[in-house]
């Protein structure tokens, strides 16, 4: 057994995703001490943003004729794939950015469909959970409802195309402690804070259940 974990925020120190998933692990290694947990930080060890081209035009290129560049990097997104393949289960902390998601994360699963092939679903049926913040409120009635395009993405690459077995533990206005324009929405914020903290915890147990 072992577990996938994934962070894509920028502020490892002070993240609220890696919050989110830390309780998730912590959960899961209560539950199976001594399982290996395999981790990939993305914003701390970024992959070569001209990665997944490379590793794309080389699918198209008879491999004779494919530069040391390309053959580097479809290694590189086989072997990504490969780490989602081996895991028993997944743990993914992504914060939403710009209202969309990070070209950290964006580089990492184009490269994941470079490596195993489009079409291929790397997670199908494996218990997956996914932390995401948002730093304002994007809900129904909100000056920026359907600004988030990230956490429709996530969804549809994790729990569509990958086919994941996926529970998605959120939270919002995360900015509101910090930003004196959101003083009005701090107890709001706290509000959904624990919420999201008691689903995380919840999210864990399940994770180690199945």
């Amino acid at each position: 057994m072992s577990l996938f974990r994934l962070d894509a925020s920028i502020l490892p120190g002070t993240s609220s995703s890696a919050e989110l998933a830390d309780l998730v692990e912590a959960e899961w290694t209560a539950t199976r001490p001594g399982v290996p947990v395999v981790r990939r930080h993305l914003a701390t060890d970024p992959l070569p943003a001209e990665a997944w081209a490379l590793a794309a035009t080389a699918g198209f290129t008879p491999e004779p004729d494919r530069t040391q560049a390309q053959r580097d990097a479809l290694a590189l997104a086989v072997r990504l794939a490969a780490e989602l393949e081996a895991a028993d289960a997944v743990l993914l902390a992504v914060p939403l950015y710009n209202y969309g998601v990070s070209q950290h994360f964006k580089t990492w699963a184009d490269l994941v469909i470079a490596g195993a092939g489009t079409g291929t679903p790397v997670l199908k049926g494996k218990p997956t959970v996914l932390a995401t913040v948002r730093g304002g409120g994007y809900g129904p009635g909100t000056p920026r409802e359907g600004w988030d395009h990230s956490t429709p993405y996530l969804t549809r690459v994790l729990r569509d195309m990958w086919e994941a077995d996926l529970t998605v533990v959120e939270r919002e206005l995360t900015l509101a402690a910090t930003n004196p324009a959101m003083e009005s929405l701090r107890p709001l914020a706290a509000q959904l804070h624990g919420d999201a903290l008691a689903a995380a915890r919840d999210a864990g147990r399940e994770l180690a259940a199945k």
